[in-house]
Parts: C-alpha cells; structure tokens; sequence
C-alpha cells in the first residue's frame, strides 16, 4: 500500500488551473462569471498557510500566482474534486490502479508489488505537478496494509478497525471538560449527553467497545432531578 496526502491542499489549489477545469466543462459565459467571482473571493485568504513551492519551467511571478480557497465554503468542497478529478483518472487509468482511495486531501493506492507501488509515487509527484501540487514526502511510504491504514481518524486493518490514539485523548480530555461544565451548572444534561452521544457514533465505526468501557468508567457524573425530569421527556 502507498499512502499519501497533499501538503496545504485548499490553500495550494491555484486558480488559472481550476477555472480551466471548469471552463471545460461548463459553455455558459454568465455562469463562467459568477465562477470566476467566488474563485477570486478565495485569493489571498489563505496566504498565511501556504509555504511557495516552484515547479519547473517557473519564474520568480509563479509567487504571483492567485491561489486558495476558502474551507467553509460549499463550492470549495466540491471544486476541489473538480481540480483533482484528472488526477484520480491518471492513476485508475493511466497508472492501472485496480485498488485507489482518495477522501479530499488523502489517497491511497494498493499493490501486490512493492516495486509498482515505489514507481507510481514517482508517477504521482509529477503528475500532481502539473496542478502545482506536492504531497507529504515523509508520510509517503510503501508499507504492507497489515500494519495498518491511517483514515479518516481510524487505523483500518484487514480484520478490523481501531480509533487513532490521538483522538482518544483528545476525546478523553473533551468529554471531561464537558463533564466539568455540567458538574458546575455551566451546561445542562443534555448538552452533556449530546457530546457523549456524539462521540459513541463516530467511534462506533470501529472495534471499540472495550475503549467506550474504558472512557466512560472515568467519566463518574450525577444527574440532577431537573434534568433527569428533561431528559425523560420526548
């Protein structure tokens, strides 16, 4: 398995290529303006959190160059995988990867050859240059999928699924300082079970029941009559 991901991927989206990606595919010119509108809304905004990476055939204007879009923002999500669709057709195609993922940012491509799996990371960097785009070289590695797969807050193995140890202590120190705020009248039952609830269904996605045992026996609260009053109401 090879397993990537994109350095500042929405502050490095550059907009001369995605405005020509969707230029491609969409004929209407008051459309085209109002496209050309929301992309220039994005420029300079992230500018603090991008580092200039030059490509070849670049001049010193390349750092002129408008790039980034905002985050929030529900056309940035989707022309995001706009920008990156070529790329995705090159390595299902191009590449003949029977076995890719990509969520945002983040992709992986599976092999039974690890020689394969080095040959297209190479194809990959330049290929995503061509977007100006560069990917995590320390992360980047062939490794076997027992070890397991990072993604989306799991590590996904081939029998099962566990929760990132970083975001159970963070989880653990959330829950808690929420536990405090209800503890000290600062937040009702409710808010507080929401939190709890909250959580329980995105780790539920994993192997993790003995963890929800284990995180909840610190997790020693009371309930006030009020707000078992509340709760017990539909």
């Amino acid at each position: 398995m090879l397993r990537a991901d994109i350095v500042r991927h929405f502050p490095s989206i550059d907009h001369a290529i995605l405005r020509a990606t969707l230029a491609r595919e969409i004929p209407e010119k008051d459309l085209l303006t109002l496209i050309d509108r929301i992309i220039a809304s994005g420029a300079g905004v992230l500018d603090d959190e991008y580092d200039m990476a030059y490509f070849s055939g670049d001049d010193l204007l390349a750092a002129c160059r408008p790039r980034g879009l905002p985050i929030g923002n529900l056309t940035s999500q989707f022309w995001s995988n706009c920008y990156l669709h070529s790329f995705d057709q090159f390595v299902t195609r191009e590449l003949g990867c029977r076995a890719y993922l990509r969520y945002v940012d983040d992709f992986a491509l599976f092999s039974d050859s690890k020689r394969e799996l080095w040959s297209w990371k190479r194809a990959i960097v330049e290929r995503l240059a061509r977007l100006r785009l560069t990917i995590h070289e320390g992360p980047a590695q062939v490794v076997p999928v027992n070890s397991g797969i990072p993604w989306l807050g799991f590590v996904v193995f081939p029998t099962h699924r566990r929760v990132k140890a970083r975001k159970v202590r963070g989880a653990t120190r959330r829950l808690s300082a929420r536990l405090d705020d209800y503890l000290a009248g600062r937040m009702s039952f409710a808010e507080f079970d929401a939190s709890v609830k909250g959580w329980v269904n995105h780790v539920r996605y994993a192997d993790t029941w003995g963890l929800r045992r284990h995180v909840f026996s610190g997790l020693r609260f009371r309930m006030t009559p009020k707000d078992a009053l509340g709760a017990a109401r539909p």
